[in-house]
């Protein structure tokens, strides 16, 4: 039997989580006879990642990525299982590891915005973290076997910043629409919470996000009758967000904090538009997720957007403020629908889980 590792450890997480959950949850059903998974999950998650038959090996670790453990007990733990292929499913890896593996890189955002205005740590810190993430990320790129991309534009953005010389093991392989999200039953307990039209934004709100500027873009709007829901974790960026618009005495910007799939079916089904002005992504998953569902989309004029939805949607240069407005009141007075027929046949994790275990297979 071959042996293949999987960096689970941020399963809980988003983004990333989401990628894992549906790769693990096809993974079960397709899994090749000839090979065992030894999964790696955070100790104080192991109990809520279910993973059945006998293919699979869950291995808890207490290492957080970005930390020293992950560096020391980590690798450890990899080496004791003398595996023959190793996933890393995020940038942040024990950079000593030298057996075989692949690396999915989902974007190279810290990168190409580096700003301290990105972290909560003091200046100094966030400089050792940032040279850190280049250090760490440079390295994978360099000693993986295949580099997993979710779409073209991250490995041209890969070939741009460390040279075409690693193009070839770049592998573009599309994301795609989470399971539990087509699964789930709408929560229609919501209607009583929202009961005037809304645009919406679903996504993190980390600075390279730009919610600061669809609020900005938002207020200048004649706002009587249309309110702006903002979903997404509840944290420290969150948290600023909210005091701003407290500061401003506006009460028709509305922030949803619960990540549950009947809450994302009801907000998907009932926005007026999904809103997305942000500077920099690797892939866009809720642009694929209101496409799904046959939300309008407005969006930053980003060449992976366009990879993603071509030119069906509403764009806006996401640096200007007054475009996203302008682009926001056009929309309001004459409602564009757009058509995604093929969104399913494009994106698919079941597709992408396919095309992860023929890259196995290629390697060991």
């Amino acid at each position: 039997m071959k042996k293949i590792g999987i960096d689970a450890r941020l399963y809980f997480q988003t983004g990333v989580g989401v990628y894992l959950n549906n790769f693990l949850y096809y993974l079960q059903s397709l899994a090749p006879q000839d090979m065992t998974f030894y999964v790696y999950v955070m100790k104080k998650d192991a109990s809520q990642v279910d993973l059945r038959g006998k293919q699979f090996v869950k291995r808890e670790v207490d290492a957080k990525w970005h930390t020293f453990a992950e560096q020391s007990s980590f690798y450890s733990a990899l080496m004791k299982d003398d595996l023959d292929l190793m996933h890393f499913t995020y940038f942040s890896y024990p950079v000593f590891y030298r057996r075989p593996f692949i690396a999915t890189i989902h974007d190279v955002t810290p990168l190409i915005h580096k700003t301290g205005r990105a972290s909560t740590l003091p200046w100094l810190a966030y400089e050792i973290k940032h040279q850190a993430f280049r250090f760490v990320l440079g390295s994978q790129v360099k000693n993986a076997t295949t580099i997993i991309t979710p779409t073209n534009f991250v490995k041209d953005q890969l070939v741009k910043i460390y040279g075409k010389k690693y193009e070839e093991k770049i592998m573009p392989i599309y994301e795609g629409i989470s399971h539990r999200l087509m699964q789930a039953t709408e929560n229609s307990a919501l209607r009583h919470k929202f009961r005037k039209p809304f645009l919406l934004y679903i996504g993190n709100f980390y600075p390279h996000k730009n919610v600061e500027s669809l609020i900005e873009a938002f207020i200048k709007l004649d706002r009587n009758n249309i309110d702006l829901v903002l979903v997404g974790p509840d944290n420290y960026f969150a948290d600023k967000l909210v005091s701003d618009v407290a500061q401003t005495g506006i009460d028709n910007i509305h922030f949803h904090h619960t990540g549950r799939m009947g809450d994302l079916v009801f907000f998907y089904k009932n926005a007026l538009a999904l809103v997305n002005p942000s500077f920099s992504e690797g892939f866009g998953l809720p642009l694929v997720e209101a496409a799904y569902f046959n939300t309008p989309i407005i969006a930053s004029d980003l060449p992976v957007f366009h990879e993603i939805l071509g030119d069906d949607y509403l764009t806006f240069d996401p640096y200007k403020v007054d475009d996203i407005s302008e682009k926001l009141t056009l929309f309001l007075k004459n409602p564009q629908a757009f058509h995604y027929p093929d969104i399913m046949k494009k994106f698919s994790f079941k597709t992408m889980t396919e095309k992860i275990i023929g890259v196995y297979s290629g390697i060991v």
